[in-house]
């Protein structure tokens, strides 16, 4: 998403810069962390950060509510200026605060509706609050959009970083990745019908685009890390490691797309696990 011109904070002296800094450094995350509890690209962080890149007002905004500092004090006066308004929120905040729960309510609602069905009115109802405060975070539906995409992405690599260590067997490794990938829970079903209606998105949108390809790229390249290091520990046979991953995340989304779009008895959550363990049986067999 291009984000208007005007909605860019003037930073020449550093200000911003520095002061968000000192919200980060006071909070203890490291800046990966900061910008996942912001709802922003880190890449879009550290450049801000480096001064390449200046950062929008809804950011400071997002900022200011996680470190729980005045918006105006980080943009360098004493009080909030007029066109940056300090939000007044109950003192019981949800989880995580509210950008967090405005996203994590929005993937909920996109899971259930369809991103297309999805009103700013339904979403600050899910969230307990107004369409004012909705914006003031997130000022337009791409912006919800992309943070919904993010939040999604980032809830998936979390889930793959619990796996075992390096120092697993590969295979079984590879079992887990696909059982995390298999919709049974209805946390996985909700995250396949989310990215089921975001591919689509994605084919129109360039920023949403360029997200679904990273982390296509991020999730591959795991899946291949994975055989790799297998045909290096003898578990899997020397094979094309990246071509196999290819074949076998296309495998997955193929399937899961028809265990979400086809009658319950047709394709099933084990029929899906059943076939994804065939294909590494055949393509991946114990040398």
């Amino acid at each position: 998403m291009e984000e208007h011109p005007g909605a860019r904070v003037h930073d020449d002296a550093g200000v911003v810069t520095e002061r968000v800094r000192k919200v980060i450094d006071g909070l203890g995350w490291t800046r990966r962390e900061f910008a996942r509890r912001i709802v922003m690209d880190p890449s879009k962080l550290s450049r801000s950060l480096s001064g390449t890149r200046r950062f929008t007002v809804a950011e400071i905004v997002r900022i200011a509510h996680v470190g729980e500092v005045d918006a105006g004090w980080l943009l360098g006066s004493d009080t909030a200026p007029p066109h940056v308004a300090v939000e007044r929120e109950p003192a019981a905040l949800p989880e995580g605060g509210r950008p967090l729960q405005i996203v994590r309510e929005t993937v909920r609602l996109i899971a259930e509706q369809g991103f297309g069905a999805v009103r700013v009115t339904d979403i600050a109802t899910a969230c307990g609050t107004s369409t004012a405060t909705i914006h003031y975070h997130f000022p337009g539906r791409d912006e919800l959009l992309e943070a919904a995409v993010r939040w999604c992405m980032d809830e998936d690599t979390a889930q793959r970083a619990a796996a075992p260590d390096e120092a697993a067997d590969a295979r079984e490794e590879l079992m887990r990745l696909i059982a995390l990938q298999t919709p049974r829970t209805e946390q996985q079903r909700r995250q396949w019908l989310v990215w089921l209606d975001l591919w689509g998105q994605a084919a129109r949108s360039t920023a949403v685009g360029r997200l679904h390809e990273h982390y296509y790229r991020q999730w591959r390249a795991t899946v291949a890390d994975v055989i790799r290091r297998g045909a290096e520990h003898g578990v899997f046979p020397r094979v094309d490691p990246e071509f196999t991953a290819l074949r076998l995340t296309a495998l997955i989304d193929g399937l899961a797309t028809q265990v979400l779009a086809t009658a319950p008895d047709s394709t099933t959550p084990d029929r899906m696990h059943e076939a994804l363990l065939a294909f590494v049986e055949r393509e991946l067999p114990i040398p």
